[in-house]
């Protein structure tokens, strides 16, 4: 198995020596290792550089981890790409376990993060509008080259939760997503314990958007994203009882979900207007070429 591993970076830079570290010893010395580094602070890129296990750098401008990813895999040249972030560490069993499901006919394989944002059980598929969409960790999975290529890569236009539109759209086409334990990554270097709030209003368009992109301007759809509004604010009055919220607050993120979903919404049709095929993405990695900001490549 030929495989590219792209590793995406922003201001981790001990977490991501740790995680190189561990693809240097963990896999094999023919796999492409390529950072995506951007845009960091804290020295991320002289690190890297130093490196001599790294085969490209790729530094880019934009906060965003579908830009992240695409840059990656314009770069990687392997018959497999997975993509990992920065800050987790992959297991003894990681490279084996893409090897197994790969060769016995999966084309999307996963499996769990610990220790980190993403550790959600992913296991049990869900089933919307009528699909059964299989969900996988963006910073921890691999693809056949091939379903990358039919897919275009991720969706730029959502900030986060790209993975999960690039699932609904691989479950369109009828590509089969494999969960496996011993493809396991963690996170080993310890942060400073905090986690931010989150952004409810991008949280609320990046939903409206992708199903809105996906199934089109259905009932099912709004009734989908104003039920999980509903218990989200539920969640929230809670908070604001017991005294871990303001109204000012409260009221501030209801009015920004809001909003949001309704532009969410408008920005999904339009985007499944301007891409009709199956793939659903106008914005992907053909779109553009002009992520990088300097590419350092040793290979």
């Amino acid at each position: 198995m030929e495989l590219s591993v792209v590793v995406s970076t922003l201001n981790n830079r001990e977490q991501l020596l740790s995680c190189l570290d561990a693809l240097a010893e963990r896999t094999p010395p023919s796999t492409e290792i390529i950072v995506v580094n951007g845009p960091s602070s804290d020295g991320t890129t002289g690190v890297v550089r130093e490196r001599d296990d790294v085969d490209v750098l790729i530094e880019i401008s934009e906060r965003n981890a579908g830009v992240s990813r695409n840059a990656g895999l314009e770069q990687a040249t392997g018959e497999v790409v997975a993509f990992l972030d920065g800050e987790y560490t992959i297991d003894h069993s990681w490279y084996g376990a893409i090897d197994e499901e790969i060769g016995d006919g999966t084309n999307i394989v996963t499996g769990p993060v610990t220790g980190g944002p993403g550790g959600t059980d992913l296991r049990s598929p869900e089933r919307v509008s009528g699909r059964t969409v299989t969900r996988f960790h963006g910073d921890n999975v691999a693809f056949e080259r091939p379903v990358l290529e039919t897919l275009d890569g991720f969706d730029e236009y959502l900030e986060g939760a790209g993975e999960r539109d690039c699932a609904h759209r691989a479950a369109h086409l009828g590509y089969e997503v494999s969960w496996d334990a011993a493809m396991a990554a963690r996170c080993e270097v310890g942060t400073d314990g905090g986690r931010a709030d989150p952004d409810w209003g991008e949280t609320y368009r990046s939903m409206a958007y992708r199903l809105a992109k996906n199934y089109g301007p259905r009932p099912s759809i709004v009734v989908r994203t104003g039920n999980s509004a509903v218990r989200d604010g539920v969640a929230a009055a809670r908070r604001l009882v017991s005294g871990e919220a303001t109204p000012t607050d409260w009221f501030s993120d209801g009015t920004d979900v809001s909003k949001n979903v309704a532009r969410g919404l408008w920005d999904g049709i339009r985007a499944r207007y301007a891409d009709r095929s199956k793939r659903r993405n106008p914005n992907g990695l053909s779109a553009r070429h002009d992520r990088a900001v300097q590419i350092y490549d040793r290979r």
